[in-house]
């Protein structure tokens, strides 16, 4: 499957979800709201969440998928498949126990997590009760990442780019089924906590059934031979993943710092840096996740083959790619943050108000976004290598940077400086894999990308102009148009399309992407050939 094609299948699934998370979203605003509920919620399920990069996509997927390609291309699907049951029997144990431990001791975990809470009556407590539900979620999803890096490494993208869409179903179908049932004054918090743990056990399943379909199925290794006898292939996995959880993890460490910080800050904070989040992670995932995901198995395979000017051509291509679209995507959340909170989310508990707080902290994020992306580019190369050490270097200093700003800020600015500060670590971070790569001598920015990047540039900046001037005049000759949710759809679908417009046609016309350069996505092996 080609680049642009893999890139448009998981960025389709991508998208779906997004959609489908978009109204999850407005609904939780519509029942939640900012308030301690919300708050509390949105910490539970960004405590499984935390580990889950750590232990899922952050890291098992990236030391996993070389490794199983790797014995799948030299030793063909049998050793493949003893590789995973060992790796799979292991991870199940080894979360099986943690998950126990964790749940034991989830009263100090979320004290450490968020100390703030414990100055407001009842609202620790509720985070806690709602942690122990939704923490299990940590074990399927993680189990889940290796059935989904088995069938990506085959090029079967769209089963596990598809799993992200159940997780928002399933909490959407059980805000409304099981909140009337759930004898509580928090009930539809808790509602969402057992729609996210139905989820990993649906999403198991469902990718379950994808792998057995292309005969990659195997039973579990005893638990004595799983933990205590690793093979030589899982020693190695062991070995990545180790560096690797602060060098793919550095994001959600990074998350664990803000939610420590944010606890201190006051009621609704956390929900509104939420509710911004979620937004500003739109373009992250139809993008930069699709780009990352696909950029990994072909780098790998090209890496393996010897082909180092194939890569790093395609490593061109998918930066470019990532620079067009975020840019894009930068000028309009910057933008239009305002009206696209006011019409997604103020109805119902949400109020003017977290609309103007959430829209400030929207507009801090999207400044991030395109070091977000290059992220998302720059570090699969290294990992397609097996090398895990020069990401876990730039992750301890994104750590300690992003919480030196984030105490720095705080006191100034409250929750938008920990927007900030996370929006300055990842531009750091973002040079610094760009440096480290240069000095490598194994990447080089080719002509066609010197070439293509002021015309990127240009063509959102002009977006950005159009953007506000559309704005002015909407203001002016049409006040109301975001006081109903009909009216509202439709002036932002009229303004994010023709910013598109003007956005993709300036790339045309500039050359900064061209139907050749798209058509160059569209073969498999292409040689570098001038485009």
């Amino acid at each position: 499957m080609s680049l642009l094609k893999s890139v448009a299948t998981v960025g389709g699934c991508t998208a779906l979800s997004r959609v489908v998370g978009f109204i999850r979203d407005v609904l939780i605003a519509r029942f939640l709201g900012a308030s301690m509920m919300a708050d509390a919620f949105f910490v539970a399920l960004r405590f499984p969440n935390l580990f889950r990069s750590l232990f899922a996509e952050g890291t098992l997927n990236v030391a996993f998928v070389p490794l199983f390609s790797g014995e799948y291309q030299g030793h063909g699907r049998r050793r493949a498949l003893v590789f995973s049951r060992s790796a799979f029997s292991f991870l199940f144990y080894v979360l099986l126990i943690f998950t126990a431990v964790v749940e034991l001791i989830m009263p100090l975990l979320m004290f450490l997590l968020a100390p703030g809470f414990d100055s407001i009556p009842g609202k620790l407590e509720l985070t806690t009760s709602l942690s122990r539900i939704t923490f299990p979620f940590l074990m399927c999803v993680s189990l889940v990442s290796l059935y989904s890096g088995m069938l990506n490494s085959l090029g079967r993208f769209w089963a596990a780019a598809f799993v992200p869409v159940i997780l928002n179903v399933s909490m959407i179908v059980s805000l409304y089924v099981l909140t009337p049932w759930i004898d509580s004054q928090a009930a539809p918090a808790y509602a969402l906590a057992w729609g996210v743990l139905i989820a990993g056990i649906i999403e198991l399943v469902f990718l379950y059934g994808h792998v057995r379909r292309h005969h990659l199925t195997f039973g579990l290794v005893r638990p004595s031979r799983a933990l205590f006898r690793l093979s030589t292939q899982v020693k190695t996995l062991l070995k990545r993943m180790g560096p690797g959880v602060l060098g793919s993890g550095v994001y959600q460490i990074n998350l664990f710092f803000d939610t420590l910080f944010v606890s201190f800050v006051g009621a609704g904070a956390i929900s509104w840096l939420n509710y911004a989040h979620h937004l500003f992670q739109l373009p992250i995932g139809i993008i930069g996740v699709a780009i990352g995901t696909v950029l990994l198995p072909v780098l790998s395979r090209h890496i393996k083959a010897g082909e180092m000017q194939e890569a790093n051509t395609q490593l061109n291509r998918a930066i470019e790619m990532s620079l067009a679209l975020s840019l894009a995507s930068m000028a309009g959340l910057i933008f239009l943050a305002e009206p696209i909170v006011h019409v997604l989310f103020e109805r119902g508990a949400f109020t003017a108000v977290d609309t103007i707080h959430t829209s400030r902290a929207l507009a801090v994020f999207a400044a991030g976004l395109p070091a977000y992306m290059l992220t998302k580019a720059f570090s699969p190369f290294f990992y397609a290598r097996g090398d895990t050490v020069t990401p876990v270097k730039i992750a301890i200093a994104g750590v300690v940077l992003n919480a030196v700003l984030a105490l720095s800020f705080m006191p100034f600015w409250g929750y938008l400086g920990i927007a900030a500060a996370t929006g300055i670590t990842v531009w750091v971070n973002a040079l610094q894999y760009a440096l480290r790569l240069k000095k490598q001598g194994d990447f080089h920015l080719d002509a066609l990308f010197l070439y293509r990047l002021p015309r990127i540039i240009g063509a959102a900046l002009l977006m950005a102009l159009f953007l506000s001037g559309a704005l002015k005049v909407f203001v002016v000759f049409y006040p109301t148009w975001i006081n109903s949710l009909f009216s509202g759809i439709t002036g932002l679908f009229f303004l994010i399309l023709s910013g598109m417009g003007v956005w993709g046609g300036t790339l045309l016309v500039s050359g900064g992407m061209t139907p050749g350069a798209l058509k160059f996505f569209l073969h498999r092996r292409s040689k570098g050939q001038k485009r």
